[in-house]
C-alpha cells in the first residue's frame, strides 16, 4: 500500500488544476492518461495494475466516449481496494444522486462497497465559456447559444473544485459523503454574457435555443447523438431552475469563498477577444 495519489482524467479541467496543487504541496501523485509514461487507458484493463501501484488514493473522473463506463470504473475501483488505495474520491455532478446515471452509479457503488470515500458534485463550469463549449461563439459571434432561459445557476471554477478534490483526498478522516459545489452566486446565461462583454469590453448577446437546437449545436462540435442530447437535457434543467441553489460544500471542504464569476471573467478576457 503507497501514499501516491492517482489523477483519473489529469489532462481534463479539473484534473490539471489538481495536479498542479499537488506539485505545490510536494504530494507524491501520478497523473494518469493516456500519453503519459505509464500510459492509462480506461478501455485497457492491462494498463491498470501499472497506474496503481503504490496508490493510496484517487481522484475518479469519468471517461467520456468509452461504452459501459460505469462498469468499467466499478472492475477499475475493486482493483484499486485491492492493490491497496484506501480513500476515493469522485467527481460527479449537482442534482444527480446516488444511483442516477454516468457517474451516479458510481456513486452508488462507491458508498456500497468504498470504506474511505467523498463524492463532489459541482454546478456548471465557469471554465466551459473559456475553454468549453461556448468559447467560439462568444469569441467570433459575440454570442452565447444556450437553451437555459432565465434559469440561473451558481457557477464554479474548476479550480475551486480542485481545491475541493485536494482538501478530500487530503483529509485527516474519512468524509463518506457527497458535498455539491457550488459559487456564491446564482446567475443567468443572460448575466454571464453581460459580465464577460465588460470584461471584454465588446457586448456578448444571449441567444435563447430549443433543447433541440442545442443538442445540435454539441453533435456539430463532434459528441455523439445520444451524448449530446443528455448534455443538452442537463441544460434545460437549469431552465426549470434545478440548479438555482447555492450549497456550502466548498467552504465545508476548503473553509474558503468561491472564485467570483466577475473576476474569472476578467482573468480570462483575452481568450474572448478575435484575433
Amino acid at each position: 500500500m503507497g501514499e501516491r495519489v492517482l489523477v483519473t482524467g489529469a489532462t481534463g479541467k479539473t484534473g490539471r488544476s489538481l495536479v498542479s496543487l499537488l506539485n505545490a504541496a510536494g504530494l507524491p501523485h501520478r497523473a494518469a492518461s493516456r500519453g503519459g509514461a505509464a500510459p492509462f487507458d480506461w478501455s485497457r484493463p492491462d494498463t491498470w495494475d501499472a497506474a496503481l501501484r503504490e496508490v493510496g488514493s484517487v481522484y475518479l473522473v469519468a471517461p467520456a466516449g468509452v461504452d459501459d463506463a460505469p462498469a468499467r470504473m466499478a472492475a477499475f475501483l475493486d482493483l484499486a481496494i485491492r492493490h491497496g488505495a484506501r480513500r476515493l474520491v469522485l467527481l460527479s455532478m449537482a442534482s444527480l444522486p446516488a444511483g442516477g446515471p454516468g457517474p451516479g452509479q458510481t456513486h452508488q457503488w462507491l458508498q456500497d462497497n468504498a470504506e474511505d470515500w467523498a463524492v463532489l458534485c459541482p454546478t456548471a463550469f465557469m471554465q466551459n465559456f473559456s475553454e468549453g463549449p461556448f468559447l467560439a461563439s462568444i469569441r467570433d459571434e459575440d454570442t452565447l447559444y444556450s437553451n437555459t432561459g432565465q434559469g440561473r445557476v451558481p457557477f464554479i471554477s474548476t479550480l475551486d473544485i480542485a481545491r475541493a478534490a485536494f482538501a478530500a483526498l487530503t483529509a485527516p478522516a474519512a468524509l463518506n459523503r457527497d458535498f455539491t459545489l457550488t459559487g456564491d452566486e446564482s446567475l443567468s446565461y443572460d448575466r454571464v454574457a453581460e459580465l464577460i462583454g465588460q470584461a471584454r469590453g465588446r457586448p456578448v448577446t444571449h441567444a435563447h435555443i430549443t433543447t433541440a437546437a442545442m443538442a445540435e449545436r454539441f453533435v456539430r462540435r463532434g459528441l455523439s447523438e445520444g451524448m449530446a442530447m443528455f448534455l443538452a437535457a442537463g441544460y434545460q434543467t437549469i431552465a426549470d431552475g434545478a440548479q438555482d441553489h447555492i450549497a456550502d460544500g466548498l467552504r465545508a471542504l476548503t473553509g474558503q469563498p468561491a472564485t467570483r464569476f466577475q473576476a474569472f471573467a476578467e482573468a480570462n478576457a483575452a481568450v474572448w477577444t478575435r484575433p
